[in-house]
């Protein structure tokens, strides 16, 4: 305890690895029922906004909660008044929680965040007024690909692909890591030396640091 007093910084620290051990844990399926639970959430979630509006899915998902809350709070009520138990708020230790952000917090996030915008003005900037010839070029066919991508399917169907890529890629890379990483590393080759070649002969490029 002494030490959390001594080194406010290391809970912020330690509080951060914690979080991304649990999403890891996550993404690689190490408990299969927390998982499974919150990947077919998620996925029920995207395929009802592709048959009902999005206000609408909002509110039945709401009116779900709700109800579920409800009837555990009507539960405990009647078990206090049949069995002259003790009434204990189902709910009381989520109610006790402090969410209140401390200035130091909201000035954190705020410069995160801030962090954040100005670094994807600059590097917007950079490519749109071409600092870069070779950087420009690829993200105009990275834009051009995407009007093809954009053809062929729509927003909702994108994130529900990335959802479920997010939950499978991982494991799958997890599990064959040498066999994948042999390939990346063939292809980074290839596309390097590409780079390179084509780096060379524009005049507008600038060769990267090593």
């Amino acid at each position: 305890m002494e030490v959390r007093s001594e080194c406010p910084g290391m809970e912020s620290m330690w509080n951060s690895v914690l979080s991304k051990e649990k999403a890891t844990d996550l993404l690689y399926w190490e408990d299969v029922k927390k998982t499974g639970t919150l990947f077919g959430a998620i996925i029920l979630i995207l395929f009802s906004l592709t048959q009902f509006s999005g206000i609408s899915v909002l509110a039945y998902l709401t009116l779900s909660i709700l109800s579920v809350t409800m009837s555990l709070r009507l539960y405990t009520s009647a078990l206090h008044l049949i069995y002259k138990t003790q009434e204990v708020h189902p709910f009381q230790t989520y109610l006790d929680l402090d969410i209140n952000l401390s200035q130091e917090q909201l000035r954190k996030y705020s410069e995160i965040i801030v962090l954040y915008v100005t670094s994807a003005i600059s590097q917007l900037r950079r490519l749109f007024l071409v600092e870069d010839l070779l950087d420009s070029l690829k993200f105009g066919v990275l834009l051009w690909l995407m009007t093809y991508v954009g053809a062929v399917f729509n927003g909702l169907t994108l994130t529900i692909l990335v959802a479920v890529a997010v939950f499978i890629v991982p494991l799958v890379y997890r599990k064959h890591k040498v066999h994948i990483n042999q390939y990346l590393g063939l292809v980074r080759g290839h596309i390097q030396n590409l780079t390179s070649k084509i780096q060379a002969k524009l005049p507008g490029s600038k060769p990267k640091a090593e």
